[in-house]
């Protein structure tokens, strides 16, 4: 359940413009965060300059992060007999259906939590309006009551279907979970906030999915001056995190690879360039404490010692705009610092490998993300970011073990 890294810009930029200026803490209300939105104009503003990064941007887990409830964006099947998410209470199940429209408008999708037994059984429908996750490791679903957001009780994993979201007890039909601006602020491009109470927001207006604007700032500005007569030699208006100092690129992905933190502002009140710290409270880890894999790999990479004795950034390994999964392209970046034969390389009798990130990084479970499935407890796993010697992974990397999800 993918949440944004940080985009790299391809387009070189000269200097730095008024949008790169942090906006100082006295000036951020609700009115003003709102108003900052008018700057904004969307990816397919982007496409007719830069349609290679468009395309492939829009193939990636960020990108994918969320969505409008569709035939292709739900990976859960709506046939007959795969349709049914049955429970550890007998009296208790779930369905997903598919409801067609004649008029031609989209297609609307339901998830039902029926009880009792015919024909005595009560249920509750509530319609999908947000699909959350690119589905690379699974989705879950929300829901608008009125203007609150809350989740679905029933989410779907790529490789067991549809089971009960995470952290829900099975057996249960729990429709009361809300939808916090955190949550949204790394899974979509934007939502206004209208609090109290918290999952209260404006249901028009909001953008889903990772755009090209949550990481390279508002393109208006941009886009105005690239398309003027001529066009200006200077500054281009737009942010380019590849010119970022190294604290300020770690900012842009800490902002929801970091850990969940304690708002200091509005919720999408955050400019790509300015410093986290002043928006968000995200106080360093315990020392003492063990780290999840999940939504820390920042802080768990600043404990590698590759990045300590380094200038890497997130950057240096990965390129957003493309979906990644190729172990020997993450590989070869460390052997471009670890060069065989140099004193950076491992031991002398160390071989060389096209495979160093399983050994390095391996998958492990997360707590942080727990589904009940058929009487188990469901930890995804997730890649480690501490670069380090970890015991007993060579044996897996040699033989290709794939990664699996951990039950017990």
């Amino acid at each position: 359940m993918a949440v944004a890294l940080c985009l790299l810009l391809w387009i070189q930029t000269a200097g730095h413009s008024a949008a790169q200026t942090a906006v100082s803490r006295s000036t951020i209300s609700p009115e003003t965060a709102r108003q900052m939105r008018t700057g904004y104009v969307g990816d397919n503003a982007c496409q007719s300059c830069h349609q290679s990064q468009f395309d492939t941007y829009h193939q990636t887990a960020h990108y994918l992060t969320s969505a409008a409830p569709s035939q292709n964006s739900i990976l859960g099947k709506f046939t007959a007999g795969d349709n049914i998410l049955k429970t550890a209470n007998p009296n208790l199940s779930f369905q997903m259906d598919e409801k067609k429209n004649l008029d031609d408008k989209e297609d609307s999708f339901f998830q039902t939590a029926m009880a009792g037994q015919p024909p005595h059984t009560t249920s509750r429908s509530e319609r999908i309006a947000v699909v959350v996750g690119s589905g690379e490791k699974g989705q879950t679903y929300l829901y608008w009551n009125e203007d609150q957001l809350f989740q679905l009780p029933v989410s779907y994993w790529t490789r067991l279907g549809w089971v009960n979201s995470p952290g829900y007890r099975d057996g249960f039909a729990n429709f009361d979970r809300p939808i916090i601006p955190r949550c949204l602020e790394c899974h979509a491009n934007y939502f206004e906030a209208l609090p109290p109470p918290e999952n209260k927001y404006s249901t028009t207006g909001f953008a889903l999915g990772i755009g090209c604007e949550k990481c390279h700032g508002p393109g208006r500005d941009h886009i105005e001056r690239e398309t003027s007569k001529p066009p200006p030699q200077s500054a281009t208006a737009v942010m380019n995190p590849t010119h970022f100092s190294r604290e300020r690129q770690m900012d842009l992905c800490a902002w929801c690879h970091a850990g969940h933190g304690r708002p200091l502002r509005p919720s999408f009140s955050y400019l790509p360039g300015g410093a986290l710290p002043e928006y968000i409270d995200l106080p360093p880890p315990d020392p003492n404490a063990s780290l999840d894999v999940h939504g820390n790999q920042v802080e768990l990479l600043k404990q590698s010692r590759c990045f300590r004795s380094s200038n890497m950034t997130c950057l240096t390994c990965h390129d957003v705009h493309t979906a990644q999964h190729d172990l020997t392209q993450f590989s070869q970046r460390c052997l471009d610092c670890h060069k065989p034969g140099s004193a950076t390389f491992a031991r002398a009798d160390h071989p060389v490998t096209r495979n160093c990130i399983d050994c390095h990084m391996p998958k492990q479970a997360t707590d942080l993300i727990v589904f009940d499935w058929k009487g188990t407890k469901v930890r995804p796993e997730m890649r480690n970011h501490w670069i380090k010697v970890y015991p007993g992974t060579a044996a897996m990397a040699v033989n290709h073990v794939p990664a699996a999800i951990a039950q017990e």
